[in-house]
């Protein structure tokens, strides 16, 4: 997940999926369900991190940090694949 509309839309599956509703997930969390409701369809530039560890609490979610391989040139990934 890159940005923030597909974390919105990955947030309203899960809830989806618990069969909870926006204003359900919003007061547990302490927002409002119209800031929940612009998350989850990719309304906001940005979101804060109490509100987004909150939301995830709620949808029984944590978040982790998984490494990502650092991108080459394009010239460097042809010759890593044999290409020149």
């Amino acid at each position: 997940m890159q940005t923030l509309q597909e974390l919105g839309q990955a947030l309203a599956e899960r809830r989806k999926a618990l069969g909870l509703k926006q204003g359900q997930v919003a007061e547990q969390s302490g927002l409002s369900q119209a800031l929940l409701s612009r998350l989850e369809r990719g309304q906001l530039t940005e979101f804060g991190s109490r509100k987004l560890l909150a939301i995830l609490a709620v949808l029984g979610l944590e978040l982790t940090f998984t490494e990502v391989a650092a991108a080459g040139t394009l010239d460097e990934l042809r010759r890593e694949r044999g290409g020149a």
